[in-house]
């Protein structure tokens, strides 16, 4: 029952060419696309920064 189906998407893309203009849209597509390119830059960062510290062969542990 709460699926959602092709009609609710058309109605969403209404409101949306209602909201932004159809002008705007392209634009807004665009900054979006921009900002998860640089979350998902950040998120590779975040990890890589994490995995150094998690290597086997620790010159601290060998001790």
């Amino acid at each position: 029952m709460n699926s959602l189906r092709p009609w609710h998407l058309l109605v969403l893309a209404i409101v949306f060419l209602v909201l932004f203009g159809s002008k705007r849209l392209p634009d807004s597509a665009r900054s979006l696309g921009r900002s998860l390119r640089i979350f998902k830059s950040e998120i590779q960062e975040l990890n890589k920064d994490e995995n150094p510290g998690n290597k086997k062969s620790d010159p601290n542990t060998d001790k």
